[in-house]
């Protein structure tokens, strides 16, 4: 089982397709997981608003691994599902992992500056140890 995160950012896109070329030569199942973000007491006042736009951003990005695969079905197969949960990246990330028994998980590198200095998502992973994690930049 390979778990690739997916935000829709270039470089988790980039992890999905490692993550799946990955799963393809073990020929192990892959679970790209979308984290949705949980609402900060801020943003609670639009709620609605905000759980809608990350279910449509689930949705879109469903669609286009759907399209992915079937644009490549002819070249190679992978096994896989596209999974879902709300919560902070890194907690939803270690929980599916260690859900799912995951043999390795692989993420993007992060694009945001302020990583630098609180600790990217990826990061935290490696320094759980708890898995292998691959960081795609």
């Amino acid at each position: 089982m390979i778990v690739a995160g997916l935000d829709g950012s270039d470089s988790s896109w980039r992890a999905t397709a490692y993550a799946a070329g990955l799963a393809r030569r073990q020929n192990a199942t892959l679970a790209i997981a979308y984290i949705q973000p949980v609402l900060g007491a801020a943003t609670a006042l639009a709620g609605a608003a905000v759980e809608e736009t990350t279910q449509e951003i689930a949705e879109e990005l469903l669609a286009a691994v759907r399209e992915a695969e079937h644009r490549l079905r002819d070249v190679w197969r992978v096994e896989w599902r596209f999974l879902t949960v709300r919560g902070d990246p890194y907690t939803g990330l270690a929980r599916l992992a260690d859900e799912l028994r995951a043999d390795a998980l692989v993420v993007g590198a992060s694009e945001q500056a302020g990583h630098r200095v609180i600790g990217s998502v990826a990061v935290r992973l490696v320094k759980a140890g708890r898995w292998p994690v691959t960081v795609v930049p």
